[in-house]
């Protein structure tokens, strides 16, 4: 495996508070579900937690909940609660104590680390048999015209505009290394109720939007605002979103 560096890419620090009101959950199930693989429920470290939407959802089931960034400005507007630690780190190198974590999460982060460092890292923080998942959501589904009209805008519109590590978010994260013994499991969806501006809030949190945005000095949304209002209806109504989860889950053998 090619040795990576470091260098952290920000992609997402300049809008964190809008990154943070905008980004769709991920369900319970997945959660109650990988309490159930772990070797106990003492710490789980959530990795680019960003926000702490799924850090939140790990304090149902662990006694603490590690979770790191290396943006400040997410973590400013992270979730708080007191079983969660907050810490301003980089996924590759923390301050997590070794032989210590029984679960590791990262939802729709994993694909901007250096996999070599970040694996690294899950080695010598992880207990014996601890679980790591690595999760990704793309596209959402809602209704074919609007579906078609999404794709167009993250396929053709904003070429150009994404970072090169996207690419693994697009392949569903079938494509990322992932050095640990692969366990089946079930799929998981996360489903809710957005209007469309709730839709193009999210669209607006996209780096490729912001970077579209930032190159042009045209927002992007403007080029496809028009075809959505056409078949959503008003801004106010509410539409079925649903995301499927596309998931790595392995096992730390040490």
């Amino acid at each position: 495996m090619k040795k990576e560096s470091l260098k952290f890419e920000d992609h997402f620090s300049a809008h964190a508070g809008q990154y943070a009101a905008s980004r769709p959950g991920y369900p319970i199930e997945l959660f109650d579900y990988l309490a159930t693989l772990t070797p106990d429920n003492g710490v789980a470290w959530d990795c680019g937690t960003g926000n702490g939407q799924a850090a939140l959802s790990l304090t149902k089931h662990f006694n603490q909940v590690i979770a790191t960034d290396p943006s400040v400005e997410q973590i400013k507007n992270a979730f708080s609660h007191p079983k969660i630690n907050y810490r301003v780190e980089p996924a590759e190198s923390t301050s997590i104590e070794e032989n210590s974590i029984s679960l590791i999460t990262s939802g729709t982060a994993a694909h901007w680390f250096s996999f070599d460092e970040f694996y690294t890292e899950v080695q010598r923080v992880s207990k014996s048999d601890a679980i790591i998942a690595l999760w990704v959501y793309h596209l959402p589904e809602i209704e074919p015209e609007v579906d078609r009209t999404l794709t167009h805008y993250f396929k053709h519109l904003l070429d150009g505009y994404w970072p090169e590590r996207i690419e693994y978010l697009d392949k569903q994260y079938t494509t990322i290394p992932f050095p640990f013994p692969e366990l089946k499991h079930p799929a998981f969806y996360y489903r809710t109720t957005w209007s469309l501006l709730q839709l193009l809030g999210f669209l607006n949190s996209w780096s490729g939007t912001q970077r579209y945005l930032a190159g042009r000095g045209e927002h992007p949304l403007d080029l496809i605002r028009e075809p959505l209002r056409h078949h959503w209806g008003t801004p106010e109504d509410k539409r079925n979103v649903t995301w499927q989860l596309h998931l790595r889950l392995g096992r730390v053998q040490k």
